[in-house]
């Protein structure tokens, strides 16, 4: 079997200390040695041998020519922010729309060269040119979920794997508390909805938790998909397990199932949108008022058009373990509404033409700006409240035997 150039020189490096200090019969027999290992001539081994002891010296490489300059990465950074600050992998799936899109509508005012560079920069040169940006992300997040106990024997329970998530209509809900650390009173929720096949999401805020508002919530929010919604899948929270929302799923003929109680991993859907609209767009603040409601439900009226027009997902092909390892495949990247249009018997061809025309003139600069403006507007209206005064300590009333022994005392 012939040797490789990198094993060659390996048996080269073992023999040279002892070829130089070697008698002379000795580095016969090693030449002899070297010449049946590698093929090589006599003449060539013995030049080897004598250049692997040499000192080298090493110059440093000159650096490769600068493809990518600051007007390329200004614009990439200015797409970034535009597309909600998504992966290196996400964002290079989405330029190819959103470059000319964004030149259509003069807000990414660039040369044709520029725009040529913008479009064939890798995944992985996105997530390095990127780190510095991505490092000031501070990801956190708080659960208020309450086990309901009413209707779960009638309600089947359902895993991450066993939803049929090859046709659309079949979603996951779940809610996002705004307390902003203080759990105590009342104060607003967003209701996420998602569905498993197509990524399309929907989000709507309410007042409180209560399962009128929630339901209220959840009819509006099902009435946006632009595809019937077949079933509805739910954590054990009371604000779900209830019997309004359960009638409402047998009178509209919806699948409702509920995930196993303390695994997260079961509205795996979900609760990735959780965090990717509601907290990188809204924060953890505490929201409680009339005002924050209203802004938290224009900013989701604005942010769906974001998330499934033009923000590229991913989904999990299948996922492999073999001893400690597991692999993973992943699909195409590619936005909701691509994956409605791909969509072949569920989505009725008007609808998809409808999509098409609400998609033509949509300017995702231009929505992001008013995303921005408003929960600028959101944090003021938040921050300008006035801190919730402490109550004032109450001493217990001293009962007989107290009494009793202050007398004594």
């Amino acid at each position: 079997m012939e040797l490789t150039m990198s094993e060659r020189r390996a048996v080269t490096k073992v023999l040279a200390t002892e070829y130089r200090r070697a008698s002379k019969a000795r580095k016969g027999e090693i030449l002899d040695q070297i010449c049946a290992v590698t093929g090589w001539h006599r003449s060539h081994a013995r030049k080897a041998l004598g250049l692997v002891l040499r000192i080298r010296v090493v110059r440093p490489r000159p650096p490769r020519p600068l493809v990518y300059d600051s007007s390329v990465i200004d614009a990439l950074r200015f797409c970034w922010a535009v597309q909600g600050t998504p992966c290196g992998r996400l964002l290079a799936a989405a330029l190819p729309d959103l470059v000319p899109r964004l030149r259509r509508f003069e807000e990414l005012q660039i040369e044709d060269g520029t725009a040529a560079l913008l479009l064939r920069i890798a995944p992985a040169t996105i997530d390095r040119r990127l780190k510095a940006d991505r490092a000031k992300l501070d990801p956190r997040g708080r659960s208020h979920t309450k086990p309901g106990t009413l209707l779960k024997d009638s309600i089947p329970m359902r895993t991450w794997a066993e939803w049929d998530d090859a046709r659309p209509g079949f979603v996951e809900i779940d809610l996002v508390g705004h307390e902003g650390g203080n759990s105590q009173g009342e104060f607003c929720f967003t209701l996420d909805i998602t569905d498993i096949a197509t990524g399309w999401t929907e989000t709507v805020s309410v007042r409180n938790k209560a399962q009128k508002w929630v339901f209220a919530a959840i009819k509006e929010a099902t009435a946006k998909f632009p595809f019937p919604v077949l079933g509805i899948d739910s954590d054990n929270g009371s604000e779900f397990i209830n019997w309004g929302l359960f009638r409402w799923c047998e009178q509209e003929k919806l699948t409702f199932t509920r995930s196993r109680s303390g695994n997260k991993n079961d509205g795996a859907h979900v609760e990735q949108k959780n965090w990717h609209i509601v907290r990188q767009t809204v924060g953890y603040h505490r929201y409680d008022t009339p005002g924050e409601l209203d802004l938290l439900n224009r900013i989701w009226e604005l942010q769906r058009l974001l998330t499934n027009h033009f923000g590229p997902q991913q989904k999990l092909v299948f996922k492999e373990r073999n001893g400690a390892k597991t692999t993973k495949k992943y699909d195409l990247p590619a936005t909701p509404y691509q994956r409605v249009l791909a969509d072949k018997g569920t989505v009725r061809k008007t609808d998809k033409t409808r999509l098409g025309r609400e998609n033509q003139p949509l300017n995702p600069a231009a929505i992001q700006r008013q995303i921005q403006a408003l929960t600028a507007e959101l944090l003021t209206l938040t921050t300008s409240k006035q801190a919730a005064k402490p109550k004032p300590a109450t001493r217990a009333l001293p009962n007989d035997s107290t009494k009793t022994a202050t007398r004594a005392s």
